[in-house]
């Protein structure tokens, strides 16, 4: 059976709307997701750090649009694990399990992978929205876009910019 290697942040769980939020919150400023483009989080999120370290950030990050629904697909017909690089956010560890079990309830603690480096990781497939984790991957890549991945070429990672475009790619 292939095995897919799914990431969290930027993949299942939507930070950016999260930090969007939070933004406004902090600024009183609205932010619009295409002003982001092509900025790194930290450049984009002035209190991004502080965010993270917070209690409540990666609990409270809402869902991408139609990932529950096609993880489970995914996980009905492959062998899917959910890999986070979340040992930087030590706190996030019960957070994103949390958040897992809530809105990913079909994936069980046997497939849930927090670790420090992805390099580590070995699927089939990956699906992360970092080239940092994509680069060093030895199977399939997949790309998913977020704004400070966009205006860079994908190179020879596929590009998906959707939870629709992914479903196609295995459901074709």
């Amino acid at each position: 059976m292939k095995r897919i290697s799914i990431d969290m942040d930027g993949v299942m769980a939507d930070v950016y709307s999260h930090f969007i939020e939070l933004h406004k919150a902090d600024f009183g400023e609205t932010l619009i997701r295409e002003q982001l483009n092509g900025k790194t989080e930290d450049e984009a999120f002035p209190a991004l750090r502080r965010h993270v370290i917070s209690n409540g950030f990666f609990r409270n990050t809402p869902v991408i649009e139609n990932s529950q629904r096609i993880v489970q697909k995914l996980n009905d017909r492959f062998d899917v694990y959910i890999v986070s690089a979340a040992m930087e956010f030590p706190n996030s560890l019960v957070e994103k399990q949390a958040w897992l079990n809530e809105h990913f309830p079909f994936i069980s603690w046997k497939q849930m992978v927090f670790c420090g480096s992805k390099a580590i990781i070995r699927a089939d497939y990956m699906i992360d929205d970092h080239f940092k984790n994509l680069d060093y991957f030895t199977g399939e890549t997949i790309l998913f876009t977020q704004p400070h991945n966009v205006l860079t070429d994908a190179g020879k990672h596929k590009r998906v910019t959707t939870w629709e475009e992914v479903e196609k790619i295995f459901f074709p």
